[in-house]
C-alpha cells in the first residue's frame, strides 16, 4: 500500500502551534483561562455551556427579511429591477433665493428645473458559497470526553504533546469509537481538537482491517465537518481523508459510493489557491492552502479508488483531470 506524499500524523500539534503563532502575531491571547478563555468553556477544564437545539452544524443562517424601503423593485415596463427614488414635488422648486438655500433654483413662484434622480447601480447578489457556516460546540466527541467515557489523556512532552491511551488501540471497538473521533474533527477549541485529531490518526495507524467495516459510519461526520466551510476544519478533514485512504486495503474503493456526500464542498474550494506570481510562499510547507490540498486528496482518491473512481470524481468535479489516464 503506497503512502501519501506528506506525513499527516503530526497534524494536531502543527495546528495547535499555528494557532498560537497567528494569535501571537495578532496580539491576541490564546490558551488562557478565566474571563479571557475559550468562548464556550472559559477553560480547558470546564464543561461546555449548553447550545440551542436548533443550531445545526453546517446549516444555513436565518432567512433574510425583505426590506421594502431599501430593496429594488421589479419594473414591469422595463423588465428590470430598479430602486425607487423620491419624486421631486412642487415644494422643491418654490423656495425663494436666499443665502440659506444656495441650491434653490431661484426667485419665481414656479420653476422648470428638473430634479435630480437618485442613481444607484444594482450589484449582483452575493451567493455566499465561501461563507463560513455555523459550527456549534455540540460534537459527540466533546460530550463523551467531558463525561469521561473516552480512554484518553494528554501526555505533555517537550517537543509536542501526545495522547496517552489507557487501553491498547488495537483492542478498541472501532464501530463505537472511530465515528466519535471523526465527529470531533470540526472542533475549534483545545484540548478537544488536539485529542480528536491526534486520536483519529492513532486509530487509523493501528486500525488495519477494522477500519473498512466502519466506513459507512464515517461519512456523516466528514460531511458535517466539510459543510461548516471553515478553511481550518476543511484542511484537517482533507489530511484525515488522505490518511484514511492508505490505512487499509479496499478503503479507497469503499469510499467511491460516497463521493456525492464528500466532494461537493471540495468542488467549491478547488480553486482557492494563493496567486503570488513569481514570488515564493514560505508557509506552503505548512500545507494550509486549500486548492493544493484538495488536488492532492483527489489524486489520492483516484489512485486508490479503482477503475470507477475517476468517472465519479469527474461527475462531481468537472474541472478535475485524471492523474492516472493522463
Amino acid at each position: 500500500m503506497s503512502l501519501p506524499a506528506f506525513n499527516n500524523s503530526n497534524t494536531a500539534n502543527e495546528t495547535m502551534v499555528e494557532d498560537y503563532v497567528q494569535a501571537h502575531l495578532a496580539g491576541e491571547k490564546v490558551f488562557s483561562r478565566g474571563r479571557h478563555g475559550h468562548s464556550q468553556t472559559l477553560s480547558c477544564f470546564d464543561k461546555t455551556q449548553p447550545v440551542a437545539a436548533n443550531i445545526r452544524p453546517g446549516g444555513h443562517g436565518p432567512p433574510r427579511m425583505p426590506d421594502p424601503e431599501n430593496d429594488p423593485h421589479y419594473n414591469n415596463a422595463t423588465a428590470k429591477f430598479t430602486y425607487t427614488s423620491k419624486v421631486s414635488g412642487p415644494d422643491n422648486f418654490q423656495r425663494a433665493r436666499n443665502p440659506i438655500h444656495e441650491d434653490s433654483p431661484g426667485g419665481a413662484c414656479t420653476s422648470l428645473a428638473v430634479g435630480k434622480k437618485e442613481m444607484r447601480p444594482i450589484k449582483p447578489p452575493i451567493s455566499g458559497a465561501y461563507k463560513i457556516r455555523s459550527n456549534p460546540p455540540n460534537t459527540e466527541f466533546r460530550r463523551f470526553y467531558e463525561r469521561g467515557d473516552l480512554p484518553i489523556a494528554i501526555e505533555h512532552r517537550g517537543v509536542g504533546n501526545r495522547i496517552q491511551w489507557k487501553v491498547d488501540v488495537e483492542k478498541l471497538d472501532y464501530h463505537h469509537y472511530l465515528p466519535i473521533f471523526f465527529d470531533g474533527l470540526r472542533e475549534k477549541e483545545e484540548p478537544y481538537r488536539f485529542l480528536a485529531v491526534q486520536g483519529t490518526f492513532d486509530m487509523l495507524e493501528h486500525g488495519g482491517s477494522k477500519i473498512l467495516p466502519v466506513i459507512p459510519q464515517l461519512i456523516i461526520p466528514v460531511k458535517t465537518a466539510l459543510n461548516t466551510r471553515e478553511p481550518g476544519v476543511i484542511v484537517i478533514v482533507l489530511k484525515v481523508l488522505q490518511q484514511l485512504v492508505v490505512s487499509g486495503e479496499m478503503i479507497g474503493e469503499a469510499l467511491v459510493p460516497y463521493y456525492r456526500q464528500i466532494l461537493p464542498v471540495l468542488n467549491i474550494f478547488k480553486n482557492r489557491n494563493v496567486n503570488v506570481g513569481d514570488t515564493i510562499v514560505y508557509n506552503q510547507r505548512k500545507r494550509m492552502i486549500l486548492g493544493d490540498l484538495i488536488q492532492e486528496t483527489l489524486e489520492l482518491l483516484e489512485t486508490h479508488g479503482g477503475e470507477d473512481a475517476f468517472i465519479n470524481i469527474k461527475y462531481m468535479i468537472p474541472t478535475y483531470e485524471s492523474c492516472v489516464l493522463n
